[in-house]
């Protein structure tokens, strides 16, 4: 069932796929997004009640999450006050050049009126010259003066605008100190709630002491996954699809989320609990720090949300039923019900020291898992 309920990528790349939800599809979207809302909430409260080192991770990560997106924000717009100031620079030095220049103009027709002299067109209006001619130069005095005039003018006017790109730019360098300072102390606000999280962390792992607790551990987790695609399944039956591009071809084409080295395999014993059957249903990709993750293919967003052992987990699902999943993220970009395309940044891994961040990446069929290399292509 969950096949044909999940059918949801987007259409024709070269459309926005927005503009493809018709109107009723659209309340039927928000309406679904509730639902997930809803289901999430439970989720969290569900977890309070039982556990409640795993609600303080989670807390942690969910603090993390919010934290960096408002710092990518105010680099975001760091990054536009420093162009835009740069700009503004640049235009100040192109109009402080045109005024030395209008300025220089305005000197040479000054010493040109000196060395003529200022009764020279009384002294032409006084002799009796040929008329002619002395219509001539008073018309060449007019040009003269009237340039002189609007040369003048210009250099007021180039003095203005330089007053106001001089104020200008004092203001977008005070906006730019202003997010430096913020972006200071978000910084010391996420290294807070990083080391919040290592405290959580480490709380929990001292609460494993031995193999059968790291089992129930990882069942709890297993199940915890198990449970979300049953529950999505039931909750997406009026989530809007479209089925034009085709997953199932896909094999051996997809690229990485993130380049990296496997350091878990699909299916491969996970610890302790080998002999108990607990495996990995997909693969730990290790990269680099801060690392963005892409988005292999068309599809659109049905979670976006903590989930206990995936820690900040997207899933996007695929024309035929299938499904991609994201976890150990630290920042999503994405929301339910976004449309994404090849190559879209959905979501970003730590970027602090210490070990290097690792994604975990699972495809499924349905509900059934599959083996992520094979749809992955080889040696990247």
């Amino acid at each position: 069932m969950l096949a044909a309920i999940l059918a949801l990528s987007c259409g024709n790349a070269a459309e926005a796929p927005e503009a493809q939800d018709s109107a009723q599809a659209r309340a039927r979207l928000a309406a679904v997004r509730a639902r997930i809302s809803d289901l999430t909430t439970h989720l969290g409260a569900e977890l309070a009640q039982r556990d409640a080192l795993n609600a303080r991770l989670r807390a942690a990560d969910l603090a993390i999450l919010e934290k960096r997106k408002r710092l990518d924000s105010l680099h975001a717009a760091q990054a536009a006050a420093d162009r835009r100031r740069t700009e503004l620079l640049a235009e100040q030095r192109r109009n402080q050049s045109a005024l030395e220049a209008e300025r220089g103009t305005l000197a040479a027709q000054m010493r040109a009126a000196y060395m003529i002299g200022r009764q020279e067109q009384m002294k032409l209006l006084l002799n009796q010259g040929n008329p002619a001619s002395v219509g001539r130069m008073l018309v060449y005095y007019g040009y003269f003066a009237r340039e002189r005039s609007a040369k003048i003018s210009a250099i007021g006017d180039r003095v203005a605008i330089l007053q106001g790109l001089v104020g200008e730019i004092e203001r977008q360098t005070a906006t730019l100190q202003a997010l430096e300072a913020g972006v200071r102390s978000e910084m010391a606000d996420l290294e807070r709630a990083r080391a919040e999280r290592g405290d959580a962390a480490a709380a929990l792992a001292k609460q494993v002491t031995d193999a059968n607790q790291e089992l129930a551990r990882l069942k709890r987790e297993e199940q915890a996954v198990e449970t979300l695609i049953a529950d999505l399944s039931r909750v997406l039956q009026d989530f809007p699809r479209d089925t034009q591009q085709s997953f199932d071809g896909l094999r051996g084409k997809l690229p990485w989320p993130v380049l990296g080295r496997l350091t878990a395999h699909y299916q491969e014993p996970r610890t302790s609990a080998a002999q108990a059957g607990v495996r990995w249903n997909g693969v730990m990709i290790e990269t680099t720090r801060g690392a963005k993750v892409r988005a292999p293919y068309f599809g659109r967003v049905v979670y976006a949300d903590w989930l206990q052992g995936l820690g900040n987990l997207l899933i996007i699902a695929h024309s035929g039923g299938y499904l991609t999943l994201y976890g150990h993220a630290e920042v999503l970009y994405k929301s339910v019900g976004d449309w994404v395309s090849p190559g879209d940044v959905i979501a970003a891994l730590s970027d602090a020291n210490g070990a290097a961040p690792q994604l975990y990446f699972e495809i499924r069929d349905g509900r059934k898992t599959v083996d992520p290399k094979l749809w992955l292509k080889a040696g990247q």
